[in-house]
Formats: C-alpha cells, sequence, structure tokens
C-alpha cells in the first residue's frame, strides 16, 4: 500500500470517528427506497420544471462542494441521478453529516425533484442517510461529455486487478455491470426455450468417485469420512444419461464443471456448461435444437446491450465505446464433415497415415510435445490447426471418426465414423453433440480402450465407469445430448476476446 493511499485511507478513518463522535451510525440497517434512479428521472416529465418527493439510495460516483451547497451524483445498477445539497434547506446539524462524506459513500437521499438551469433532473435533498462509509477510495476515473457523447478516461484500467477486485470493476464501471447482467439473462432465455420444449432442469453430483464424459484431466480431493478419493466432475453427461435411463426423458443442466488444465484466453480451470439430453432424438434433432437456443440466447443478450434498446436513463451512465454489437445467427449454420475438409486442408488421406508421418505433419504444423501425444490426440490437435481455427461463422463439423468420440454411436453406413457434431465460430469451439451411444457391449469396449490409454499415461483418458455401465444395461433409450459452454458462448456474442471477461470472479494466480 502506498504511502498516498495510507494518508487517503487514514483520512476516511478521521472522518468515520468524527460520525461516530456525533452518533451517526456509519454502517446502517437498511433503507426503503421508492424509486431506483432511472425510475427517479422518469418521474420528472421533459416539459415540468418540478417533480415529486422521492427516495433514492446508491453510491456517490461524483462530489463537487461549493461552500453551503454541494453538488453530488448517486449511483445504482440503473442509473444514476444528481443530487443538490444546500445548507439552508438540511441544518447545520445535517450539512455536518454532509460534508463528513466522501466519494464511494453509500447513502439514502429524499426529497423533491427539480431541474437546473442546464436541463439536468435533479434531487434537491431534504434528509440524507449515510447506509456505509467507503474506507477505500474507489479507483473512479474521469468523465466528460464530448460532442454530447460520455467518454471516460479510466482510473481503474489494469485487466488484472480488475478481474481481481470484481467488486470494484462493478462498482466503477456500469458498463461492466450491464454485461454480466446480460449473460444473467442468456441463462434465463436457455432456460425459458428448453422449459418450453418440455425438459426438466436436474442437479447432479459435481463430487463424484469415476469422473467421465469428455476427455480432460480433472481435480482430485478426499473425503475424510469415507476415506475415498473424490474428483471434482469434468462433465455431467454420464449422471444425465443415467437420468434419462429411469425415465426422465427430457433433461438439462446449467453447472459448474472443472478441468485440471491450462489457464489461458479461453480456458479458465472453472467454468459454466449447458448439458440437454433428449430420448428419441438423433444428432440431426440435435442440431436443430442448437440452432434456435442460440436465436433465442444471441436475442435475450441483445435486448440488454444493443445500443437501440439502452433508455435514455441508461445512457447516462454506459459510455459509447462500451455499446456491444451482438452477432445474429442465421439458421440453418453451414455443414462440413469431419474428414473430407481434414483431408482437404491438408492436401493428403490424414487417416491412412502411419504413427510416425502423423507425428512430422504435427511437427510441421506447429503442434507442441508431439511425442507424448498418441493418435487420437495428433488427429485433434491437427484438425484444430488445419480446420477448426478457420471456421469464423458458426459452421457445424460433423461426422467425427470413432477414435475421438467414444460416447457417440457409429454413423449409419459407415461405422468407422459416429454421428457427432460440433460447433465452431470465430475458431473456437462452441458446443458438441452426439447421437448418444446406447450400447452397452459397445460402450465397454471403448471405455476399455480408454482405460488403456489411461495406463499408457494420458491423464486426459477416463477409466471404466461400472455403475454407468450397469445404467445402461438396464437399457437406456436412443437419445441426442448436446453440451454448450456458456462462457464461450457469452464471448461470442459480446465480442469479448479473453474468458475472464465473462466470468465474474475467474481463477487467479496469488497476489
Amino acid at each position: 500500500m502506498s504511502d498516498d493511499l495510507n494518508f487517503v485511507m487514514k483520512a476516511r478513518r478521521e472522518k468515520l470517528a468524527a460520525l461516530e463522535a456525533a452518533g451517526i451510525a456509519p454502517f446502517a440497517y437498511g433503507f426503503d427506497p421508492t424509486h431506483d434512479t432511472a425510475a427517479a428521472l422518469r418521474a420528472l416529465p421533459p416539459e415540468a420544471e418540478e417533480g415529486p418527493v422521492v427516495r433514492v439510495a446508491g453510491r456517490l460516483v461524483a462530489w463537487r462542494p461549493h461552500g453551503k451547497t454541494v453538488f453530488g451524483h448517486l449511483a445504482d445498477q440503473a442509473s444514476r441521478i444528481q443530487l443538490y445539497f444546500r445548507r439552508d434547506d438540511l441544518g447545520e446539524d445535517v450539512f455536518r453529516l454532509v460534508e463528513l462524506l466522501d466519494l464511494g459513500d453509500i447513502i439514502g437521499v429524499s426529497g423533491p425533484l427539480f431541474r437546473t438551469r442546464t436541463g439536468e433532473t435533479t434531487v434537491r435533498v431534504a434528509s440524507a442517510t449515510l447506509l456505509a462509509k467507503s474506507l477505500r477510495p474507489l479507483p473512479f476515473g474521469k468523465e466528460e461529455r464530448v460532442d454530447g457523447r460520455l467518454v471516460r478516461h479510466s482510473g481503474f484500467a489494469d485487466p488484472e486487478q480488475r478481474y481481481r477486485q470484481r467488486y470494484a470493476d462493478l462498482a466503477v464501471h456500469p458498463e461492466v455491470r450491464r454485461r454480466f447482467v446480460a449473460r444473467s439473462r442468456m441463462i434465463t432465455a436457455i432456460r425459458s426455450y428448453l422449459d418450453g420444449l418440455g425438459y426438466l432442469e436436474v442437479e447432479t453430483p459435481v463430487l463424484q468417485p469415476q469422473y467421465g464424459g469428455a476427455a480432460a484431466r480433472p481435480f482430485l480431493t478426499h473425503h475424510n469420512a469415507l476415506d475415498m478419493p473424490l474428483y471434482l466432475r469434468i462433465a455431467d453427461e454420464l449422471y444425465l444419461k443415467r437420468l434419462v435411463v429411469g425415465g426422465l426423458e427430457r433433461v438439462y443442466e446449467i453447472g459448474h464443471d472443472f478441468r485440471n488444465e491450462g489457464i489461458d484466453r479461453t480456458h479458465n480451470p472453472e467454468f459454466t456448461m449447458l448439458e440437454f439430453y433428449e430420448a428419441w432424438a438423433d444428432y440431426e434433432v440435435m442440431m436443430d435444437r442448437v440452432e434456435a437456443l442460440l436465436v433465442a440466447a444471441a436475442d435475450s443478450v441483445r435486448a440488454v446491450l444493443a445500443p437501440d434498446r439502452l433508455s435514455a436513463e441508461e445512457r447516462l451512465v454506459l459510455p459509447d465505446d462500451s455499446f456491444v454489437h451482438v452477432p445474429e445467427f442465421r439458421p440453418p449454420f453451414p455443414r462440413v464433415e469431419w474428414v473430407p475438409s481434414l483431408n482437404a486442408a491438408a492436401g493428403m488421406d490424414v487417416m491412412a497415415l502411419e504413427p510416425a508421418s502423423l507425428r512430422q505433419l504435427a511437427e510441421r504444423l506447429g503442434v507442441n510435445a508431439v511425442a507424448t501425444l498418441n493418435r487420437p490426440k495428433l488427429l485433434d490437435e491437427i484438425f484444430q490447426v488445419l480446420v477448426e481455427g478457420k471456421l469464423d461463422t458458426p459452421t457445424f463439423v460433423v461426422d467425427y471418426p470413432k477414435e475421438l468420440s467414444p460416447l457417440a454411436k457409429p454413423r449409419r453406413g459407415n461405422a468407422a465414423l459416429t454421428e457427432r457434431f460440433e460447433l465452431f465460430a470465430r475458431g473456437k469451439e462452441m458446443a458438441n453433440a452426439f447421437s448418444e451411444l446406447n450400447d452397452p457391449i459397445d460402450q465397454r469396449a471403448r471405455l476399455e480402450a480408454q482405460a488403456r490409454l489411461k495406463a499408457a499415461g494420458d491423464e486426459e483418458a477416463v477409466g471404466v465407469d461400472e455403475d454407468y455401465l450397469r445404467a445402461m444395461e438396464y437399457g437406456m433409450p436412443p437419445m441426442g445430448g448436446v453440451g454448450i459452454g456458456i462462457d464461450r458462448l457469452f464471448m461470442y456474442l459480446t465480442g469479448a476476446s479473453n474468458i475472464r471477461d465473462v466470468i465474474l470472479f475467474p481463477t487467479m494466480r496469488p497476489e
């Protein structure tokens, strides 16, 4: 902590002591507003000079003392409104409280609305209540109007500090608050779409004795009372499919998964996944479901973030450079087949290459640690470089090789392939789906093959889940299943280049 900051924080604590000495509680129990700031702004008609009495609460984000008067701005989640404090109106005792306020304090005020000579709707404060004294100054930036547009020179520009102190980031950047409102609305729209199709939202275990449903390295923990290892789930799939066996024919879950892997601009070890499963459906049906779901998700984000959807009150606090152009999904999405697209990009039959030639191709393409990768991993990495990374507009890649898809049914007419699709946009995976494998004998053989890879050192391969196989043996209906990364989807819709921008509290190294 710098000496300057120590000085500022010391001054605030001195004001805190002065408030307490005057018998003023610096941390209140509650307040009863009649309006949020946006509603208060609307309560004064454009043609009126005076308006009704309002009670509003929020944080002081601007503070301009002028002797016996003070102008300030109070902000809440909705917008912000100007306050006018006048000693002659408030009296000496209340105005002494006002003189002990600081930028960042949380207060409640009551008073009539009026319009200033510059035309700004303002509360003429008749009473003020301190709700929480700010002991640490927030990094507010300077704001100014340039040709009628709000321009902010941020005082909190370091991205890493903003991720670490998301509470401060939210407090000083209303556009960040709005971004996470849009994320919440998107999840609500996804739920509404699936609920409308008769899906049931369920919850499955996060702590699992056997991880599965994806290829990833898990987090391992230990349960003391049972004296057994447990894993944080890497996917929801196998438990959701158990429920379909039990007769819940359409189920979905939106929850956190955990993968003990690297951190970069598109990966966080804790992330939000949507998975949904539908009995009697195949991957063709699920492609239709994904297209309609993404249209609903995009519409919900656009309703919050698009410039033409913003109210006049919202425009008061949002810099023009924070407005988001939400891309439109236009079904049907293009489809490309996995093997032909890879061979065309490589200029050869990649699937026919011997292991040594496959490694040489991967090395030429810049794939890391080639010597440690098995054949499925090599194929996946080569595909990422040659095809996946070049798919900009939303595109379905269909019919993956069987060796890359241990949980998908064989492709009708070609058992070397599977009925699987992934949706890619801007070079990143957004959805993964199968006609789900429901043959327990075939499933056992594929899981045993995965177990051999795991024994050979592949930390992302899964083992044999005997309980899941038992559930399949009771009879598993044919079904389609989809997984969609919520964080990745929201990144695409908002144009975010870093996953940390769309997660409230991303995983960070210790300070």
